[in-house]
């Protein structure tokens, strides 16, 4: 059937974890929309420092709603926000990123066109500054080779999506539908999120055009350890649901899922020795050997060798100076495209 009434209120929620530095920006980028949300939520997850105080100062001249829980993550503030605002809309923000004036007033067109497929979400390129807030990429997902819109199942496996939540606008009926945000997740909760609505049969709709900031430092989640766990628990929970087929020759966990986190546990291992930072190789180590029993039988035997004769610190440390041993391990299991 298709949709012929809409429920066009937005909800905007951001939510905030020591993030004073930010939060200022960030809230006036939303209060600066030509097209205002009908809601305005900031979730306080435990912080610690004078960032709920400023949201306070703020909502005194603003309607600004601040919530306060204790520290559970981003996953849960997030889904502490959606719980308590009633907007038809999502539209998130992360403290450290902004939107600019027209983000809203651009991302809710596609939901006023009918449609027969139900629309999960609508999301658009952005541009990515450093710490402090300079420009370092214009349209930043141009320079990404991608799929956009999301459009095959083998495209949502093989790769980081790229879909900031911060650039996208969800609809509530979906995001309700497949659970919100999967809470063990503080990185790759958005790809996991995505990836579901997409499973589930919602639409997708890129807007090729910058719409907000993205704001990437060294000590943003991108680079914790925190995002390396994360990242090993989203893998795991794809393999189990998508195990290779060997009937029908769908090799998911091959061929898609094992050489794609490989790869960005490999950048961890040489961003370990870079700063020779131990205990971020020993995780690096520890997590290439669990993806190892899921390459395939050649990626296997080259990532066991490698293992073994480079996985002390010390021995790859000496190798990674040397430059020329690590970089054509790495190369040969990056190789090969997806099959599947």
């Amino acid at each position: 059937m298709i949709q012929t009434h809409f429920d066009l209120s937005i909800a905007a929620i951001i939510p905030l974890y020591n993030g004073a530095r930010w939060i200022e920006q960030s809230i006036k980028s939303v209060l600066a929309q030509t097209l205002a949300p009908d809601e305005f939520i900031v979730v306080d997850d435990g912080s610690t420092d004078d960032g709920p105080r400023i949201v306070e100062r703020l909502a005194q001249s603003h309607p600004i709603r601040l919530l306060r829980k204790p520290n559970g993550g981003q996953s849960s503030a997030r889904n502490f926000g959606v719980a308590h605002s009633k907007g038809a809309l999502i539209a998130l923000l992360d403290q450290d990123d902004a939107w600019y004036p027209h983000h809203l007033a651009t991302l809710i067109k596609p939901f006023r066109k009918p449609r027969g497929v139900p629309l999960g979400w609508a999301y658009s390129n952005l541009d990515e500054t450093d710490e402090s807030g300079r420009m370092v990429n214009k349209c930043m997902l141009n320079l990404i080779r991608q799929e956009n819109p999301k459009r095959s199942l083998v495209g949502c496996l093989s790769n980081d999506l790229f879909i900031l939540p911060s650039a996208s606008l969800i609809s509530r009926g979906a995001f309700e539908a497949v659970g919100g945000f999967d809470e063990r997740l503080c990185g790759y909760e958005d790809d996991d999120l995505f990836l579901r609505l997409f499973r589930a049969g919602y639409d997708n709709i890129f807007i090729d055009e910058p719409l907000s900031q993205w704001r990437l430092y060294n000590t943003s989640t991108s680079y914790t350890s925190r995002m390396a766990r994360s990242r090993m628990i989203y893998a795991m929970k794809l393999f189990e649901q998508f195990p290779d087929d060997r009937t029908r020759r769908l090799y998911w966990s091959r061929d898609c899922i094992a050489p794609r986190f490989v790869h960005q546990t490999l950048r961890d291992y040489v961003r370990a020795l870079e700063q020779r930072d131990v205990q971020m190789f020993r995780t690096a180590v520890a997590h290439l050997q669990i993806l190892l029993p899921h390459l395939s039988i050649k990626r296997r035997l080259i990532l066991s060798v490698a293992l073994t004769c480079l996985g002390r610190f010390a021995l790859a440390l000496a190798a990674y100076k040397a430059r020329g041993v690590v970089q054509p391990i790495a190369m040969r299991l990056l190789s090969g495209a997806a099959r599947v």
